[in-house]
């Protein structure tokens, strides 16, 4: 387990002369670093969904020149394997040994939530750049918990309208059994108003699914909406193809299955699926046009809405504390910077709900070929411009 975890150390440069002259009276973590800990799934079938978050992470600290608040940063690394107990004992190590003060990085809710209490406990910030439980954004709220991501429920709140709107009479719904995909179904249930034929949960992890297939096939629903990510969504799809089923019972999914993580290895397969995100490589501001192309030269590929949220962590973390001139220690400070930060994100529109949950907008994107033969999320139509969770009425931000 030792070797999952993996501590690099950014080089910070040369502190000038006027700086080393006024040590004397500016405070120790002037010049400090902050330190943070990053645990993503980077190994296993899931492993390209932690290497796009790391990929989004990365750039944006090297467009801050490895600083956030005009301080430099010191970054130690994890692998969770997707694994909760991994997770935990990652985290653990960071906290007594590298003595993180914020923790990010982790995108299954069920690792997230094995680790949040010690990470919170400890005092430290735990931003979350791809995870949003409901577990946290109600009654367990909490002062330094941030999602910089969404909302799970929220996500595929977005697919449950679009879906009813279009007029869907009957709906199979799939997820793989874990908290974030029992957040996705419960979200879709909310708006979509019409008959859900079944609703199976399979296990994470999961690689085969012929005899979901046969199921489906046998229940004749109108469409199938399925939770998938990563390396189970690849399969899923690529059987449901040559089961001969998606052209007779179109298949819809949320923010996070079928995008670059998915699309190279899933290949035609997916061509003409309408999908739901909270981002696209496609939305027309400037901060996301910039993004892409960055990332599209620094790692020679798309990035995916796992990279995008990432590099918008990162981005949000620089904005909150410089106006604070990065004093991360003023717990605080922090906490209110991050509660009013303000910064050109590539979803556009963005806040923090009174939660630490953001209100943003839903998009429906259709998978189509580029100009350069890739596969890519050309956006079709807005949901909603700004919406909140479900959860924020039952939140009281307690002080801890």
């Amino acid at each position: 387990m030792e070797k999952a975890l993996q501590s690099v150390s950014f080089a910070v440069g040369l502190i000038g002369c006027a700086l080393l002259s006024s040590t004397m009276t500016t405070p120790a973590f002037a010049v400090d670093p902050i330190r943070i800990g990053f645990v993503a799934t980077m190994s296993g079938p899931e492993g390209v969904l932690g290497r796009d978050v790391s990929d989004g992470f990365k750039l944006a600290l090297k467009e801050t020149n490895t600083r956030l608040g005009g301080r430099p940063v010191q970054m130690v690394w994890g692998d969770d394997q997707a694994k909760p107990d991994i997770g935990r004992q990652i985290v653990d190590k960071m906290l007594e040994s590298d003595h993180v003060q914020i923790v990010t990085g982790i995108h299954f809710s069920n690792v997230l939530l094995g680790v949040v209490k010690p990470v919170l406990d400890s005092g430290a910030f735990f931003i979350s750049a791809y995870s949003g439980p409901s577990a946290l954004a109600g009654k367990q709220c909490h002062p330094r918990f941030f999602s910089a991501a969404f909302h799970n429920d929220a996500n595929y709140e977005g697919m449950g309208q679009f879906l009813q709107d279009k007029g869907i009479k009957n709906l199979y719904l799939m997820s793989a059994n874990y908290p974030a995909g029992k957040d996705m179904m419960a979200g879709t249930k909310r708006y979509y108003k019409g008959s859900i034929v079944s609703e199976v949960y399979t296990a994470f992890g999961q690689l085969d699914y012929s005899a979901e297939i046969a199921q489906i096939r046998a229940a004749k629903p109108d469409a199938v909406l399925v939770f998938y990510p990563g390396g189970m969504g690849i399969n899923f799809l690529k059987q449901y193809a040559q089961a001969g089923l998606k052209d007779l019972i179109p298949i819809y999914a949320g923010n996070g299955v079928y995008d670059q993580t998915t699309l190279p290895a899933v290949g035609d397969a997916a061509l003409g699926m309408q999908t739901g995100t909270l981002w696209s490589e496609y939305l027309d501001n400037p901060a996301n046009k910039a993004f892409v192309a960055h990332f599209e030269a620094e790692y020679g590929r798309v990035p995916s809405g796992f990279a995008a949220m990432a590099y918008d962590t990162v981005r949000l973390m620089d904005a909150a504390l410089t106006t604070i001139d990065g004093k991360v220690e003023d717990k605080k400070a922090f906490q209110t910077a991050l509660e009013n930060v303000k910064f050109e994100s590539v979803r556009g529109d963005f806040k923090f709900n009174t939660n630490h949950y953001p209100i943003q907008g839903y998009y429906i994107v259709e998978i189509v070929k580029d100009a350069k033969g890739r596969l890519v999320g050309d956006y079709r139509s807005k949901v909603w411009s700004a919406h909140p969770d479900p959860y924020v009425g039952d939140c009281k931000m307690v002080e801890q």
